[in-house]
């Protein structure tokens, strides 16, 4: 492991290093949370005495949407108030210096959008999304707060968040371009993410069978530490924007 201050990159990373290197960063809630956006985990995850398991679920909205629309619209409240911190910032900008980078993020905020990144998959969607559910269709929605709960479409249906529910499965073209780019991708970095949900967090071990140098952001250790080639411990908005001058360094 090597420390966030003082950082220096390993040899073998600064060699795989050029302006054509296929980059991916798969981020997860720990870089949202650094912008205050709460967690489902922890008390964080608690609204009105309600845990996200038991919100976010297709089961819960057929019972009853308007429970499920008040929560969101009070996540939506809380997200709209936050602001990209300098970890997203940094993402964003390997964006500009890199061509061939990508961005998985299992982040449902839009705040990477927001920072400036343009090359996101947003693996479990989007909560400033609406899509009707009697026809698919899906729109941007960003009332803070919503006019009305729970939100019709035009058509009279209901109006769910376009995000991933527990106990869905993620959008196929969303899943068959990740695979893709974990499948070509040279350096592979994660962060803020406990490496426990699936199928993302099988997403590592894809690139590193297929020889990526992988790099784990994280002020603790997950069960993906032992995997990887470089951990750096410490918060994405002070470890990233010193990696990104490290990786442009490289350059020279």
């Amino acid at each position: 492991m090597i420390s966030s201050s003082g950082m220096e990159i390993p040899k073998d990373l600064r060699d795989r290093i050029n302006r054509e290197t296929r980059i991916v960063v798969i981020t997860g809630a720990g870089i949202s949370a650094e912008s205050g956006v709460p967690t489902f985990r922890g008390k964080d995850g608690l609204w009105r005495r309600f845990r996200a398991e038991e919100l976010a679920t297709p089961y819960a909205f057929k019972r009853d949407p308007k429970l499920v629309w008040e929560w969101y619209d009070w996540r939506r409240g809380i997200i709209a108030r936050a602001e990209p911190n300098p970890g997203h910032l940094a993402i964003a900008e390997m964006e500009m210096v890199f061509p061939n980078f990508h961005l998985i993020t299992q982040n449902v905020d839009g705040l990477h959008r927001r920072a400036g990144n343009q090359k996101v998959i947003e693996i479990h969607g989007n909560l400033w999304m609406l899509r009707c559910t009697r026809e698919g269709t899906v729109r941007e929605n960003y009332e803070v707060p919503l006019k009305e709960i729970p939100p019709r479409c035009q058509c009279g249906a209901l109006l769910r968040p376009h995000v991933v529910w527990f106990g869905e499965s993620l959008n196929p073209e969303d899943l068959k371009r990740s695979l893709a780019l974990l499948e070509r991708c040279e350096v592979l970095l994660v962060v803020g993410t406990s490496a426990v949900v699936q199928p993302v967090a099988s997403f590592p071990w894809m690139a590193k069978e297929k020889g990526a140098f992988l790099i784990e952001v994280n002020p603790e250790p997950t069960p993906l530490s032992p995997l990887v080639d470089l951990s750096l411990r410490g918060k994405a908005g002070e470890v990233l924007p010193e990696l990104l001058q490290e990786l442009k360094g490289a350059l020279d």
